[in-house]
Parts: C-alpha cells; structure tokens; sequence
C-alpha cells in the first residue's frame, strides 16, 4: 500500500510539473526614441503568440500560449514609456498569458522574434508607432501609382533538374507545385484589383536569388512559395505556413525543412556584393525585420484560412531560415501544402480537386490580409474609401470568441451575429465569418 501511495504522489507530482511547463515571461523591457516605443518581451524559451490592437480605449494584446510572468515581473510591470501608458495582465482559462499595453495614442505595431544572442535569449520584439506615420514596407522611393493591381508572385518550388522530394507512387514535388501554382494565379487574375505573377511557369529551374528578382522586376506586393513537404516519419501529415526567422526555427522540422530548400545556395545563403560577407548579414538581418512581421501577419491569415479548408500540421506560422525569404523589402511566405512522403497526402496532393480547393484557401487568407491592409495607391484601398462599409472574412482560430473579434475589428457582436445570420454567439475552429467594417475602424 504505501508504495502504491508513494507512485500515485510521484505521478500527480509529474502531471503538476508538466502541466507548469511553458513560457516564463521574464522581463519587459521598454524605450521611446525618436517617436518610436519598442517593447521587448524576454523569454525563456520560443511561445507560439499572437498580438492584435483594440480601440476605445487604445490597447495592443500580447496573447502568448502557456505563458506566465516570472515573480519578480509580476510584481513590478513597466510604467509609462513613449507610447505605452501602462501594462497588466492576465492568465486566461486556456492557459494563454494575456499581456495588454494600455496605449496613449493610436499607433501601428511591427513584431518579430529574436532568438539568444550573447547578452539576452529568447525575445518577442513589438515597435510601436503613431498610426499613418509607418512607412510602406516597400515602394518607398517609388512613383505613386493610384488605382493599380496588388501583384502577387508566386514561386512554384523547384523544377528542372530539381525535382524537390518524390513520393512513394512517384509523384514529384515540382509537378504537384507548379500545377496549384497554376491554378492558384488563375483565380488570383480573376479577382478585382489583384494581378499575379508567375516565377516559373514550366518545368524549368529557377534559382533561389533569380526568384526574389523576378518578383522585385514586376514590383509584388507578396511573395509566395509553393512546396510539398517530406519527413522521414510517413504518418506526419497536414499543411504548414511558415515565414522567416532571424533566429532559430519554430520546431526541428522547420530547421531540417530549411536546409533541405537551401541545399543548393553557397555562402550561407548571404551575399551583398559590395559587402564583407559578414555585414553583409547584419545588414540583411536588420532590414528584413519590417518585412519579416508583416510575412508573419499574411501568413496568419492563409494558415486560419487552409485550417478551414484542408487539414493543417500547425495552425500557426512557423518560422525558418528560408534563403527564398529573404527579401527585405517584401513580406514573403512558404507553403507547404502537405507531406508527399505521407500516401495519404500524396494521393492528395495529385487530385485536382484537392489542388483548387488548396488554391482557393491560399487565396482566401492573400485576400484577407490585403483587403484588411491594402497598399495606400491601390485599386482595392480606393474601392474601400468610396464604399461606406467592407466586409472581412475571418477565419476562427482556437480562443477566438464573438465578443474579442468584434473588439478586434471595431465593430460589435451584434453586427457580426447578424452579418452571419447566427442566432447565439457559438462558433466553431475553422468556421469563417463575414465582419462588417466601417470608416474610420
């Protein structure tokens, strides 16, 4: 009996343990200069996050997934700095930790993580500034141009003489890309005010820096990869959206994943031609970090919008160091639409049926984002200044609610409920909701 005692203890002892596990927020660090607020969250280790404003009062949330303050935080939370009036937080019912920055002003935030350096280790860096006066991530120096097609590149990955990973029946990653790359730019021509453009259109090979520049000469928008993904384990399955990171990757898989794309890229996959290779790098880190939080905020919207049409791995973004995505002046995805290494993905991936509704939810999540952040000289943001009200499809994510997405967009319940003919407040993971938006949200 009392060894019984004593293994029933050990093992409520170790589900305690486990279920403490996380992410321990260890210090925020703020500062304002030259009108801009960063906030740097320290942590102990990579969290999955999401981070969204909401207005009336003016507050920017950190959601981070198992999270905690460290003691000694919790304690003492920063004051007033630059534009944050304060921070608190909360631990919800799911386990995420709530973090709000109560905000003086109406500001536009930029976020990246950062992986361990000499003087810190993990971090969630947020930069704040007062809305309207951010500056594009790209076209900066260029000519205004109202009323044109937001331009999408899409890189179908490989071809050639590389055939990227084959499957067991034989199908070849290059063939089942370049086919949803096809079908992905037809329905993106067939959209008002969009244009795409194809980085390889033929069973041709494309270099890694050629596809950035193809995509840099007809002036996109947005990047985006098409892949199929292999694992040496055939049960892992499911779609993945992964954007850049500048520190480790998200998971062993995003690493692996990375280094099998960039196999054939020399120099680290870094050079500035007129640069040490060295500066070169520290350069390019540091002008990839606009670029690289809006490639994080599009991919959220493509990743909820496939979660709703196909089976996905991980209903997150992950981040790798893709060679493909390192253009610093354009937000940039990877999409890997399933494991050809898996039958089941495999068959899958050959189906054209399959292969449109793919191409539909990548364009549900491109369309989403650009119709909530439409470039200022566009066809779309003109349409959407003339229209007294838009919509927005919303695609649900796990601890979405009613009433946190209408504060999200600015709008009520009430307006969503009845947009969407629903008669109570229940929602479902994967469900999309049309949300009324009105000037001035």
């Amino acid at each position: 009996m009392p060894l019984c005692r004593f293994s029933l203890f050990a093992i409520l002892a170790l589900f305690s343990i486990s279920a403490q596990a996380g992410t321990t927020v260890e210090n925020i660090r703020i500062w304002a200069e030259g009108g801009k607020t960063r906030v740097v969250l320290d942590l102990s280790r990579p969290s999955q996050h999401s981070i969204f404003t909401l207005r009336n009062p003016d507050r920017l949330v950190v959601d981070l997934e198992q999270g905690r303050l460290s003691q000694g935080l919790a304690a003492d939370l920063p004051g007033s700095t630059g534009s944050v009036r304060g921070v608190r937080s909360a631990i919800k019912a799911d386990g995420t930790l709530r973090v709000v920055l109560d905000l003086s002003q109406d500001v536009r935030s930029r976020s990246f993580t950062a992986g361990p350096n000499s003087t810190y280790g993990d971090r969630l860096v947020i930069d704040l500034q007062r809305s309207g006066s951010l500056q594009p991530v790209k076209r900066a120096a260029e000519s205004y141009k109202p009323g044109r097609d937001i331009v999408i590149a899409i890189d179908a990955g490989h071809g050639g003489h590389d055939p990227g990973a084959i499957g067991a029946s034989r199908t070849r990653e290059k063939d089942v890309v370049l086919q949803v790359s096809r079908r992905l730019a037809a329905k993106i021509n067939a959209e008002h005010g969009m244009r795409a453009v194809m980085v390889r259109d033929g069973d041709y090979y494309v270099d890694h820096f050629r596809r950035m520049k193809i995509a840099h000469q007809h002036e996109a928008d947005l990047f985006v990869s098409i892949h199929a993904d292999a694992f040496k384990d055939r049960r892992a399955n499911g779609a993945t959206v992964y954007g850049l990171s500048l520190g480790r990757a998200s998971s062993e898989e995003a690493r692996l994943l990375a280094e099998r794309e960039n196999a054939t890229v020399t120099v680290g996959g870094v050079t500035l031609n007129d640069k040490d290779p060295i500066l070169a790098q520290v350069l390019l880190d540091l002008s990839q970090n606009a670029a690289m939080s809006a490639s994080l905020d599009v991919g959220e919207h493509v990743v909820r919008s496939m979660a709703g049409a196909v089976k996905v791995r991980r209903k997150t973004v992950q981040q790798g160091n893709f060679v493909v995505l390192t253009s610093p002046d354009m937000p940039s995805i990877l999409i890997e639409m399933g494991y050809i290494t898996n039958p089941t993905d495999e068959k899958r991936l050959r189906d054209g049926s399959n292969q449109s509704r793919i191409a539909t939810a990548i364009l549900g999540g491109i369309r989403s984002y650009f119709y909530t952040n439409p470039p200022p000289d566009t066809q779309i943001a003109m349409d959407i200044r003339r229209n007294p009200a838009r919509e927005v499809r919303h695609v649900i994510a796990r601890g979405d609610t009613i009433s946190e997405i209408a504060e999200r967009y600015n709008t009520s319940a009430a307006a969503i409920r009845s947009a969407n003919r629903l008669s109570s407040d229940k929602i479902r993971i994967g469900q999309t909701l049309s949300i009324p938006i009105y000037p001035g949200s």
